[in-house]
């Protein structure tokens, strides 16, 4: 075969797998705009305009400022109910995602967002010794 007619055939091919991305990352907004078509709106509608990290509140005039954030980070898990979604102001958002990102590049297991973390610590362990006492005291 000819250089010349290799190079047609090469770049021949080359526009075919342009053409194909091109068309395969058209596919994939079209799908990203249907599975967030509305839920920053139901999110709005569920949830209070207040950051969840922060409690900074927002109006009508700065509410583009808060954002909807996956609390399992996976965009395509959007129950409506709201469940996995908390309104985060910008700030907020992002170092929710730095901090994640951080997280997965220390190789940590990432923990499932069906199961609740455990907590050991109980305020509220020796509450009735303490009032106990407390009453002896007064006596």
């Amino acid at each position: 075969m000819t250089q010349n007619k290799m190079s047609r055939k090469v770049s021949g091919s080359g526009q075919n797998r342009a053409g194909k991305l091109e068309e395969i990352v058209s596919m994939a907004r079209q799908g990203r705009d249907v599975r967030q078509d509305g839920y920053r709106d139901r999110s709005l509608k569920i949830h209070p305009w207040v950051c969840a990290r922060c409690g900074r509140g927002f109006t009508r005039e700065n509410l583009q400022e808060l954002t909807v954030h996956h609390k399992d980070h996976n965009h395509d898990n959007n129950p409506p109910d709201g469940s996995n979604w908390e309104n985060l102001c910008v700030y907020c958002h992002d170092n929710e995602h730095a901090r994640y990102v951080e997280h997965l590049q220390r190789g940590s297991v990432v923990e499932d967002a069906d199961e609740p973390e455990v907590s050991t610590h109980n305020p509220f362990a020796d509450l009735k010794k303490m009032m106990e006492k407390r009453a002896q005291s007064k006596k």
